[in-house]
């Protein structure tokens, strides 16, 4: 499983979980423009394999309109 922490979310979780899950990063490290729009980032996840860890409501309505992959 690979995460990817949102903005909202502190990049310090990736060094703590990186023992545990590989692979996660932080939406700072992605080559996104700060603050990255919500939209690209579900469709980086989305390309990239990633599920998204938020605490965003807002994730969920674009999952409502364009479907599941990402939690």
């Amino acid at each position: 499983m690979k995460l990817l922490f949102d903005n909202n979310m502190s990049y310090k979780l990736v060094k703590k979980l990186s023992d545990i899950v590989p692979g996660c990063l932080h939406v700072s490290n992605i080559g996104l423009p700060h603050p990255a729009n919500d939209m690209d980032i579900w469709s980086w996840a989305k390309t990239n394999d990633y599920s998204i860890v938020t605490f965003d409501e807002d994730f969920e309505q674009i999952e409502i309109l364009n479907g599941f992959p990402q939690k």
